[in-house]
């Protein structure tokens, strides 16, 4: 059943990196609105905030590669959405597939996307003045966190995209993800803000995540940080991995 599971998930996630290397707009788009957020904040807003930092760039990139992330998966929900639409589900369902590597396919189709739109805003961060002192494992550790937080908004976006009844309404879903950030430490320190937006800003899963991969970055001690971000990152992965699973489920039924 594994080895049946395996073949027919990288059969249908060769099927899917065809179709994004014919329109490599999607990795483009995906990555300019955050490239241009970075490109605003550093310019234009970097003078006149403090962050106590020598460098605002090297503060603001890990905020920015979260927005990246929730920029992307609108992708996978339109995807699944134009599958559902093209009746290309009903056609897997005749053929001797396993039925949960379709989803997988989508699932590791996102990641490929999104580690690629991720490697261009970081070398667009290195030509703006980004520095980091961090080891080959730091660097490791800052990829997992974020493969980790890609798998988990990645499923879920397969909830609308199996669920949604327009193209419109199946990638409306990322916009308040995009938000998170911007009322977090990703942009600013959670010092300045006013309490019930701190408190909100401090107990919300992009600080933790921010603070970790900043602290990674500059060779900080990581903390307790690091562990939160690991705890947020899983806990969503497995709750939007179970309720993804219940409505694929319930949709081919």
């Amino acid at each position: 059943m594994n080895k049946h599971f395996v073949g027919d998930t990288t059969v249908l996630l060769g099927r899917s990196l065809r179709h994004i290397a014919r329109s490599p707009d999607t990795i483009i788009t995906t990555a300019v609105m955050p490239i241009a957020f970075m490109l605003l904040f550093v310019y234009v807003f970097g003078g006149a905030i403090e962050t106590g930092t020598d460098s605002y760039v090297n503060y603001l990139l890990p905020g920015i590669l979260l927005i990246t992330i929730a920029s992307g998966i609108s992708y996978t929900a339109y995807r699944l959405f134009q599958d559902m639409q093209g009746g290309i589900f009903e056609r897997f369902q005749s053929m001797p597939i396993a039925r949960s590597a379709v989803l997988w396919a989508h699932v590791l189709t996102s990641l490929v996307a999104n580690l690629i739109s991720l490697v261009v805003v970081v070398l667009v961060a290195l030509l703006m003045g980004f520095r980091t002192g961090t080891s080959v494992l730091g660097w490791l550790a800052v990829a997992g966190i974020l493969v980790l937080f890609t798998l988990a908004l990645t499923w879920i976006a397969v909830i609308p995209g199996l669920t949604a009844k327009t193209v419109d309404g199946a990638s409306a879903f990322s916009y308040p993800i995009v938000f998170l950030p911007f009322v977090s430490s990703a942009f600013v320190p959670t010092q300045s803000m006013p309490g019930p937006v701190r408190a909100f800003a401090e107990h919300q899963p992009v600080t933790s995540i921010v603070n970790a991969i900043r602290d990674l970055f500059t060779r900080q001690p990581v903390g307790t940080d690091i562990w939160i971000a690991l705890a947020w990152c899983v806990g969503i992965l497995v709750l939007a991995y179970l309720l993804a699973n219940l409505t694929y489920r319930r949709r081919i039924s």
